[in-house]
């Protein structure tokens, strides 16, 4: 059964009994780094998800990646929402240290016994967190598992599930691998096609119909960077004045064959 979660407000006076982890800046830039915030349903997730469910046979599973202000379902089983604020989020604590979380009773635990999770709808009793680690150490969210009864996991059931959740980040990372290759596809789409170049002021006709440098148009297409230098056969016949005010090639470019 789907049981929905309340709409519920940022409470002020649980958020400020939620901890922060030292290192949330650099934690929610790797979660952007993903763009994974938002996106449809994938099955590879929502499959890992419902193996979960299975080995701890509760009613409850998700992966939860938590933002500034929510934990968001990449996917899950027996909730109906998608997100939850991050101030009654079980896996805001979960994320602050790379060992799971186990909640065997909420009612019987001070972080969570008023959270209007436990009091109320969906009425969590029992909550087990296992964190997604990236490979800089840094704990995105968790795939977890609740029920509506106290209960424990049995140390073979820990050990799959945190298996299961290693295995969320490869699929993480594959998604992530696979999105810079397609941007990386497109930006090679655009410089394939003959470019037109003035050749009196070596500017590139661009789309809106405008000139500009060349050293600008590849900036917008690609993340090459450029460096004012001269080669040397130009730097050997450039007058005095000239070859003073501009570099020769870099020696690192030399040595690693660029000329």
């Amino acid at each position: 059964m789907i049981i929905p979660l309340p709409s519920l407000p940022p409470s002020r006076s649980l958020a400020s009994k939620v901890p922060i982890p030292p290192n949330e800046p650099q934690r929610l830039a790797a979660l952007r780094q993903f763009r994974i915030l938002d996106t449809p349903a994938e099955e590879h997730f929502d499959a890992l998800v419902g193996l979960a469910l299975r080995l701890c046979q509760v009613p409850v599973a998700m992966i939860s990646l938590v933002d500034e202000h929510r934990q968001w379902f990449k996917a899950k089983a027996g909730l109906a929402q998608q997100q939850t604020p991050r101030d009654v989020a079980f896996c805001a604590y979960a994320i602050l240290k790379p060992e799971p979380l186990i909640v065997p009773d909420a009612l019987r635990d001070t972080r969570f016994a008023r959270n209007p999770l436990v009091t109320g709808e969906p009425s969590i009793r029992f909550y087990a967190g296992f964190p997604l680690i990236t490979s800089g150490r840094l704990e995105l969210g968790t795939l977890c598992v609740a029920d509506h009864r106290p209960r424990r996991l049995s140390q073979q059931q820990q050990q799959d599930v945190k298996a299961l959740a290693r295995q969320v980040m490869v699929l993480l990372e594959l998604r992530r691998t696979s999105s810079r290759l397609e941007e990386a596809e497109e930006k090679l789409k655009i410089l394939r096609p003959l470019v037109p170049v003035c050749s009196r002021c070596n500017r590139v006709r661009d789309d809106p119909p405008y000139w500009r440098k060349v050293e600008a148009f590849i900036k917008a297409r690609g993340e090459a960077e450029f460096i004012d230098c001269l080669c040397p056969e130009c730097l050997r016949s450039a007058p005095a004045e000239v070859s003073n005010l501009v570099a020769p090639v870099p020696s690192s470019l030399v040595h690693r064959g660029f000329v």
